[in-house]
């Protein structure tokens, strides 16, 4: 490993006793490879799983691993309508797995998530039975306040870019604080403590993921 990551490896095993606190689990890795082969060896084959978009998840080589057919996904990006993407995401309430990342977590164990439409952090707060997040060396933030900064001047112009939103950070990449039709910081949440011990299992890997 590089300095850099040894010194993430570090750092995690400081967040991963914090997260204990707060009946929460974590776990380091060194790559992608060995993460995403013990997220597959925790679900069990038949498992029902929901995902919230994430870039980490995708990247990692997780979603490309569950497809298939040992495990149901259920997969909100083949939705046509409105509707159908309500009748989806009303299924993955009741998931087996949910996999996402996090747009920051500080070295307290607490985890910062900023939404547009709110699905995926509803489903972090409530709804399916475990949490799986894949969370990547930028992602881990001092406070809880660095982590706004981080997800509003980093993430967000990031994720308008790719979504192709006209919003103010789209333009300039940086947060406008706009109330703009298109603004995917509409809802914030941090999550200082799970109120189901181990249903947040976060998986850090020793590599940049995500935004």
């Amino acid at each position: 490993m590089t300095n850099k990551q040894l010194a993430f490896q570090k750092a995690v095993s400081t967040v991963i006793k914090n997260l204990e606190k707060r009946n929460m689990e974590g776990y380091f890795f060194e790559d992608s490879a060995s993460c995403t082969k013990a997220i597959l060896d925790m679900m069990e084959e038949g498992s029902v799983i929901g995902w919230g978009g994430s870039e980490s998840v995708k990247e990692c080589g997780l979603m490309d691993a569950i497809k298939g057919d040992k495990y149901t996904l259920i997969d909100r990006m083949t939705a046509k309508s409105p509707e159908e993407a309500r009748e989806i995401f009303a299924k993955t309430v009741m998931a087996d797995y949910y996999l996402m990342s996090t747009n920051a977590i500080t070295f307290d164990g607490e985890l910062i998530n900023i939404d547009g439409n709110g699905n995926r952090v509803a489903c972090l707060i409530h709804g399916p039975k475990h949490i799986i997040m894949v969370v990547g060396m930028n992602k881990l933030v001092s406070t809880v306040e660095a982590g706004y900064d981080r997800v509003r001047d980093i993430a967000t112009p990031a994720n308008t870019t790719r979504l192709n939103k006209n919003t103010p950070c789209f333009h300039t990449g940086k947060c406008g604080d706009c109330l703009s039709p298109d603004c995917i910081c509409n809802q914030i949440v941090v999550t200082r403590r799970s109120g189901h011990a181990g249903r947040i299992k976060i998986f850090f890997v020793a590599e940049e993921l995500g935004y």
